[in-house]
């Protein structure tokens, strides 16, 4: 099965886009939890709850405008059900992130950072496209 050259650039596209939202909401993330960890002095712990906020809206616009390429304008019906995904899958990227911190104390916040947000990935993809950009 061959894929013509539109399919190729819109599967890359996709993807790309995604990857992109992934990686400049991983950066967001990262940024605020370092400036409020290092900076600030706060505890890890709290400090990705406003890391993860912050990152949720780069990740929204990312995705929405490259990823699933919607068209229409934004709405707050959308941006709820963005949000709830991204809460739900947050949930699981934060639980990875305290028991890696937990189970090795030692563990530099960013390095389970970074992994718990590979876990969080799949999570995040599947209520992307199925529920909130499901028509797009």
């Amino acid at each position: 099965m061959t894929v013509s050259p539109k399919n190729h650039r819109s599967q890359l596209q996709h993807w790309g886009g995604f990857i992109a939202a992934g990686l400049a909401a991983l950066a967001v993330d990262a940024a605020v939890l370092t400036l409020l960890t290092e900076w600030l002095v706060l505890s890890p712990y709290v400090a990705r709850l406003f890391s993860i906020s912050a990152a949720m809206v780069v990740s929204w616009q990312i995705n929405r405008r490259v990823t699933f390429a919607v068209r229409t304008p934004s709405s707050l019906a959308e941006f709820t059900r963005f949000a709830a995904v991204s809460w739900i899958a947050q949930t699981v990227n934060y639980t990875v992130f305290a028991v890696i911190l937990l189970i090795w104390p030692d563990t530099s916040p960013l390095i389970a950072l970074v992994a718990a947000s590979l876990v969080a990935m799949f999570v995040s993809y599947t209520g992307f496209r199925f529920g909130v950009f499901a028509k797009s």
